[in-house]
């Protein structure tokens, strides 16, 4: 009796601590071609919002020494020690890996059997620079009477991870999922439509963790014009990533997309309604994801993946669908850094300046590219979004 009294105490505490973000303003969008070709040279009204707000004040230092500075530390996680020899006497410890969190509990599949697991209480996030300590896709070890309920006794450091800053405490990380060999960023060329620039967040914070980047635009049934489309795809192969087309509903490039997902570890990102969860329906029927139609405003779709899960494939692999995001912030990157993840930039020729932002200087490369269709004006687009929002 006793056992089930803490579990409840650990599930009212846990649910405190899980409090939803306050809702935020949509963010508003231009189409980023006309906003070009009305203004090349001033280019400013960008309809910035202050989003990148990674701190509130005081936090500076903290940052400097934490994750939020450098995303690359310590393996990307904590490293917490195994349970102590005798400490739990009788129970079982083995090995697995997380599939699912909620509510301070998570689900651990160790060999063939899934546990529902709570995390002892020695294990918690202060100064760790995260504000979840466990994370879908974790590797963690459990300690277990026989039965479907365990305790999280250790958890292993990671090799990789998928990251956002913390909606509430924006001076920590929120990992997302842990332990993928690559992102898939996917996008719908409609419905909603095409937005660069969180596709742009996506693929530059997939290569700040070590993640190998595919971009996926679906819903390709849906273009009614062949040539944009055509240079979108362009603009981002141009810039050395690689991106393939696919629908759904005319399974056009539902092999590819299969051929990317065997034998590694997955995760789905992007908008809401771009159709990740039927993406992954057409290439694995058994998965049974909830899907649903999007709404009529540009940017948005109806939230079907409402958390993290890691889903075994049949070929061999995992892949893990993750919640819509409409903003991914992305805490730390400084402006002057973000040149570096726009390859394209670098093969225009030498900037007047030598510390040019690619914004507003005179004798800008970048600019002059950008205006003689060399570099993909979406791109830029993108960039000066960014970098304005990074300040």
């Amino acid at each position: 009796m006793w056992q089930h009294v803490r579990e409840d105490a650990a599930l009212r505490e846990s649910r405190k601590q899980t409090r939803k973000p306050p809702k935020q303003a949509p963010v508003r969008q231009k189409d980023w071609a006309c906003a070009f070709l009305e203004d090349p040279e001033g280019y400013d009204d960008l309809d910035l919002t202050g989003q990148e707000r990674v701190m509130p004040k005081g936090e500076a230092e903290w940052r400097e020494a934490k994750v939020i500075r450098s995303p690359l530390h310590d393996g990307f996680g904590p490293t917490v020690p195994p349970p102590a020899a005798g400490r739990d006497a009788g129970k079982a410890v083995v090995a697995g890996t997380v599939i699912e969190v909620s509510s301070g509990l998570c689900r651990v599949q160790a060999a063939d059997h899934a546990y529902l697991c709570r995390l002892r209480q020695a294990l918690h996030v202060s100064h760790s620079g995260y504000s979840n300590m466990v994370a879908v896709g974790d590797h963690v070890t459990i300690s277990h009477n026989g039965d479907e309920r365990g305790t999280v006794e250790a958890i292993l450091p990671r090799r990789s991870a998928l990251a956002r800053p913390d909606p509430i405490n924006l001076y920590q990380q929120q990992v997302i999922v842990a332990n993928v060999d690559q992102v898939l960023i996917v996008a719908a060329w409609r419905e909603p439509a095409f937005w660069p620039e969180l596709a742009d967040r996506y693929l530059i914070a997939a290569l700040r963790y070590n993640l190998v980047p595919v971009i996926v635009i679906n819903k390709v049934d849906l273009a009614e014009d062949e040539g944009e489309l055509a240079a979108a795809v362009a603009a981002y192969r141009a810039a050395g990533q690689r991106v393939i087309t696919t629908s759904a509903v005319s399974g056009v490039g539902l092999e590819e997309l299969r051929s990317i997902l065997t034998g590694k570890t997955t995760a789905l990102a992007g908008l809401s309604g771009v159709g990740k969860s039927s993406l992954l329906a057409a290439v694995e029927p058994g998965l049974n994801l909830r899907v649903a139609e999007v709404s009529g405003r540009k940017h948005e779709g109806r939230h079907t993946t409402t958390q993290v899960t890691l889903h075994p494939l049949r070929d061999g692999g995992f892949v893990a669908d993750t919640p819509g995001i409409r903003e991914f912030g992305l805490a730390g990157l400084q402006q002057a850094d973000l040149r570096g993840f726009y390859g394209e930039f670098a093969a225009v020729g030498p900037c007047e300046f030598a510390n040019c932002t690619h914004t507003r200087e005179p004798g800008c490369a970048v600019k002059a590219a950008a205006r003689a269709g060399r570099i993909a004006r979406m791109r830029y687009d993108s960039y000066r979004k960014i970098w304005h929002a990074l300040a």
